[in-house]
């Protein structure tokens, strides 16, 4: 206990000394849950701590604190306040300390009845209580005076009452209802002498009655309501009201009515009946029609309560609500009926025009179409004649007609939708300038068309136009028109114009889903305009633009699928310009869906995969048509590739990607080929090589999978790098040579290529070419049947790129060289002279003696003898040419040889 003491005090000083500012909530809630520890019978005999207690609770009133407190804190200071008062209390207390106690214990179960803690404030409430009854015993036996006594008492009868009606609260909270009617009925016993209370009561029976009806507590709130009301009777001048008391009666008689209308209908009535007495009131006299209606009553009693609705000067309001209730309740004459009276009721009145209006609704909604057109025309009368509708009402008026206009036109009614409209025209004035004036002559220009009066639907558009010419639907109809007579430069400004529009945001219009997307939805429904009359130009114009402004990846997809097929149904029988005009199009048209499915995340993943397929083959076979234009096929076949890698990848959409890079290489090479430029030429052939090296990767997975042996993939891609290196003058050159004598079946052409390519300008390889050559002429040789004419051009090459072009290239090595190629020559000859090609022989000839006669003209006599002799050997194998040629070359070869005799005897004399 001691302990206790400590850390009540240690506490309760550093709160009231403010030695914290942060932990405010932590010294309370320590507060809290060490005086909950205690035991409610201890008794401790201590001042000071009794003085904490008392200033404990005066810091809790006057919440001298740098910051508020919060009502569950406020309640946890006063709980610990008012314990340790009672802890700290002797045995028979003063009746000053009965009294602290009291306050206490009643504020303190009050307290925490507002913080919603009923339990908790029964404790501290059943204290005051015993509090309470301990002082009234002890000033009831102080004696016979009367007058010592009767103050004191009336002051503790007035406490306990407020006490007992907490109390009372407090088990209505907890559901515990004879409780609080046993508390009640002890503070309606002590009204006798206590009638300045008779108020407090009535509205505390009041709000029970307002709590377990919101509970759906239908019996229980009857009972509290009608205490409520038998105490404000008790005395009439203390109780609250006639206002109040009408007001709890109005409730009681609600109360009967949700509860079960039929069988409480005489008691509703009663309460009703009394309320209107006590204080008429517009809610009491509805509510009494409410009863009346809801009860099944006969025609005659609800009548009589609408004559004294009537009577009672009520507000047009709530005459026309009255008028739905009875339409809810399906007592239709009787709406009827009082509509009518209250449309007389309320003649001069500026308000009328809203009575009409709810007559028109209900005629319709009865489908009394008739009786409502005849209403409608007397409102367009009185419109026109001094009777002005409100503009709040002229506005739901119209709404009203265009929602029956609407209703038809998607019925296929036009001729009455148009009627429907033709009304709210009507109360529009001459001249006005409005928007749902230029859109009211939209629709009525709609429907027009519908019943194919093409100049009266043109008329109301070129009023639509006048009124509102900056909207986007006005613009629409503007090139519907156009569409319709057949002129594309008015539907090409029609359509420049909406998309001019389509840039701000585009506001709701009859009878269309307006989205975030409603411009382009125009643009896809001007696009079908157009084709349904054959217009493909103005067709093509509106799918390009939809694509321009719609945030709709597939709709713009399939804009663009329908754009391709409309330019590839132009493109037969055209000039050689125009078609590629067109296909420059479509180009574009696809880079546009590539560009749209890289925005696509997840969603539709199989549709999407599906579409990409088609542009891929549109591609693939758009590429096949530009043989003639290299770099289109390179665009093209470039497209289906990047296409093709948004498919499925299964082993068709590969082989369609490998041949896609083969292709594009190729294009590639043949642009570079024609191409002056060198910056351009390198960048062309730098892509060739990634094209190459992504198709291998490719190629690599499709082989895993076996491939047949036919199949010159390998072949082509090690041409082509070939080619892209030579040009490059890249050093890796001899390895891609070296590749290509890897493989499993070499073709002669394939190194005849190699080697035209290995010295096609810019590139000069003839290390790489003669190689290429010896190896092929290698192949050439060992077929079964020799190929002459290749053999003969393998050797020509070896023998140009080799044989000496001037004096300085004359070394004994490179004749060596050259020498043996002409014998290789020879052996082929001889093998089949007649099938040699005669030119090539001569050739052969002719090289070798200006061979011999350049060593001649350098004093090699022994090596001019022998090349001069060399040619004179092929004179043999000339077939036709031989006699002309033998005559000619016999006299030149025998002063050769004489001059080489001279030339000998002039070195030995010399010598």
């Amino acid at each position: 206990m001691e302990q206790f003491v400590a850390d009540v005090k240690n506490l309760s000083e550093k709160l009231l000394h403010r030695q914290i500012d942060s932990n405010l909530d932590e010294v309370i809630e320590t507060l809290f849950k060490t005086i909950s520890t205690l035991d409610a019978a201890e008794k401790l005999q201590d001042s000071q701590l009794e003085e904490s207690a008392i200033q404990l609770w005066n810091w809790a009133v006057t919440k001298r604190v740098g910051s508020t407190i919060t009502e569950e804190q406020k309640a946890k200071v006063r709980h610990v306040a008012c314990r340790l008062l009672y802890l700290c209390g002797p045995e028979n207390p003063s009746e000053n300390i009965v009294r602290k106690q009291i306050l206490m214990a009643s504020k303190t179960g009050r307290t925490w009845l507002d913080c919603k803690r009923p339990k908790v404030a029964d404790d501290f409430l059943n204290l005051a209580v015993n509090s309470l009854e301990t002082l009234y015993s002890r000033l009831t036996s102080h004696g016979d005076c009367a007058e010592d006594i009767n103050t004191p008492k009336g002051d503790i009868e007035k406490d306990l009452l407020r006490v007992l009606s907490y109390q009372a609260e407090s088990a209505v909270s907890q559901e515990q209802h004879q409780e609080a009617v046993s508390c009640i009925q002890r503070c309606k016993e002590m009204l006798l002498r206590l009638p300045k209370e008779t108020g407090y009561l009535s509205l505390i029976c009041y709000n029970f009655g307002v709590d377990t009806y919101s509970q759906g507590k239908h019996e229980e709130s009857t009972f509290w309501l009608s205490q409520s009301y038998d105490i404000g009777k008790m005395n009439v001048k203390y109780s609250p009201g006639s206002e109040m008391q009408a007001k709890v009666l109005r409730l009681l008689a609600k109360v009967y009515l949700d509860w079960d209308c039929q069988k409480y209908l005489e008691k509703a009535l009663h309460a009703v009946s009394l309320a209107n007495k006590e204080n008429m009131q517009l809610s009491g006299l509805y509510l009494k029609i409410q009863i009346l209606i809801k009860s099944c009553s006969p025609d005659e009693a609800i009548k009589s309560g609408l004559s004294e609705l009537l009577d009672c000067e009520v507000p047009l309001e709530v005459c026309l609500s009255t008028v739905k209730l009875l339409v809810e309740e399906n007592r239709e004459a009787l709406a009827f009926d009082f509509l009518k009276r209250v449309c007389q009721h309320f003649e001069s009145s500026p308000e009328l025009g809203s009575a009409l209006l709810m007559h028109i609704e209900l005629l319709l909604q009865r489908d009394k179409e008739l009786l409502a057109k005849q209403k409608i025309e007397d409102a367009i009368t009185g419109h026109y004649t001094g009777k002005q509708l409100a503009p709040q009402t002229l506005s739901s008026l119209h709404l009203l007609l265009w929602d029956r206009a609407s209703k038809n036109f998607e019925a296929k009614n036009y001729s009455e939708a148009l009627e429907w409209y033709n009304y709210s025209l009507s109360f529009y004035r001459a001249g006005e300038l409005d928007q749902n004036l230029a859109k009211l002559q939209r629709n009525r220009s709609t429907c027009f068309l519908h019943l194919h009066q093409l100049e009266k639907a043109k008329e109301a558009v070129e009023k639509a136009a006048r009124i509102d010419p900056n909207n986007i639907f006005t613009q629409f109809n503007i090139y519907k028109f156009a569409v319709l007579e057949n002129n594309a430069e008015k539907a090409a400004a029609a359509l420049r114009e909406i998309c001019a529009l389509a840039q701000n945001p585009v506001t709701s219009e009859d009878r269309l889903l307006v989205t975030e997307n409603a411009a382009a939805n125009l643009l896809s429904l001007a696009a079908q305009i157009a084709l349904e009359h054959e217009q493909q130009e103005t067709a093509i114009k509106a799918l390009e633009s939809l694509c321009e402004h719609s945030q709709d990846v597939t709709q713009i997809l399939t804009a663009l699928r329908c754009l391709v097929r409309l330019v590839l149904t132009t493109m037969e029988n055209i000039s050689e310009e125009n078609r590629n005009a067109n296909l420059d199009i479509l180009l574009s048209y696809l880079k546009t869906a590539l560009e749209k499915f890289s925005q696509i995340h997840g969603h539709g993943a199989q549709q999407h995969s599906e579409d990409a397929n088609w542009f891929r083959r549109i591609a693939w076979n758009l590429a096949l048509q530009c043989e003639h234009s290299p770099v289109r096929m390179r665009d093209f076949f470039l497209l289906s590739f990047q296409l093709s890698q948004l498919c499925a990848p299964d082993r068709g959409v590969l082989m369609g990607q490998k041949t896609c890079l083969l292709m594009a290489a190729a294009a590639s090479l043949e642009i570079c080929r024609s191409s002056d430029h060198t910056e351009q030429q390198t960048e062309l052939l730098t892509q060739t090589l990634e094209h190459i090296q992504l198709c291998k990767e490719i190629w690599t997975t499709i082989k895993a999978s076996g491939t047949s042996s036919k199949d010159k993939t390998d072949t082509l891609l090690l041409l082509y790098e070939f080619e892209a290196r030579a040009k490059l003058n890249d050093p890796k050159l001899e390895s891609v040579l070296e590749s290509v004598l890897e493989l499993d079946h070499i073709e002669t052409k394939l190194l005849e290529m190699i080697a035209v390519l290995a010295m096609e300008p810019p590139a000069h390889f003839p290390v790489l070419c003669k190689k290429a050559l010896r190896i092929a002429l290698s192949l050439h040789r060992k077929q079964p049947q020799v190929d002459l004419t290749r053999c003969s051009n393998c050797l020509h090459s070896l023998i140009q790129l080799t044989l000496p072009s001037g004096v300085s290239e004359v070394q004994p090595c490179v004749l060596e060289e050259v020498w043996g190629y002409y014998e290789e020559a020879l052996s082929v000859i001889a093998t089949a002279p007649e099938d040699f090609p005669e030119l090539e022989i001569l050739w052969l000839l002719t090289r070798a003696w200006n061979t011999g006669i350049l060593l001649y003209s350098l004093a090699q006599y022994p090596e001019a003898e022998r090349w001069c002799g060399l040619g004179m050997s092929f004179l043999k194998h000339l077939g036709s040419l031989q006699d002309s040629y033998h005559s000619q070359m016999a006299g030149l070869y025998s002063e050769v040889l004489d001059r080489l005799d001279k030339a000998k005897k002039n070195l030995i004399i010399e010598e």
